[in-house]
């Protein structure tokens, strides 16, 4: 199964949890200290919030979640095959997830495209070899007191 990922910053995660439960009639997959994901079925979307405050409402990334490790590379090689140049992305853990994946490089208005798949949960949001210096991976996440996420990892 593939399903469109989602991710928005919001300043509110408790409102924004209510919202958009009301509004999928759904209830959240997860919810971790600044992060919420929704699993929804119809229409087949991976919706998630992710706390920012002073950025609520905007796009953080968009993504293509799907079955497997074979289906992430089904699409990285059919995409290569067009001349479409992605950033490799193997057991990586952001979003309170261990993921293979890749990031679409060269998105004519910068936005980002993950193509990923979770491997198995994680207790934390992310592993960031120097926190100090990475910029948050999908943007800050209030309420997290481990490493800030790495940009190149995420949800």
């Amino acid at each position: 199964m593939s399903r469109v990922q989602l991710a928005l910053n919001v300043d509110d995660l408790p409102a924004s949890i209510d919202f958009y439960s009301t509004l999928f009639n759904a209830q959240p997959a997860q919810v971790r200290p600044g992060y919420a994901n929704f699993a929804i079925a119809e229409p087949p979307l991976k919706l998630v919030l992710i706390e920012n405050p002073g950025q609520g409402g905007s796009l953080n990334h968009l993504g293509v979640e799907v079955s497997d490790v074979a289906a992430v590379d089904a699409e990285q090689a059919r995409l290569a095959e067009q001349g479409m140049a992605s950033l490799d992305e193997r057991g990586t853990t952001c979003c309170y997830a261990k993921q293979d994946k890749f990031w679409v490089e060269g998105t004519p208005n910068g936005e980002r495209w993950e193509v990923y798949t979770v491997l198995a949960d994680s207790p934390s949001f992310s592993v960031d070899p120097t926190p100090e210096t990475a910029p948050g991976c999908c943007g800050s996440t209030a309420g997290v007191t481990e490493p800030a996420p790495s940009a190149t990892v995420c949800c």
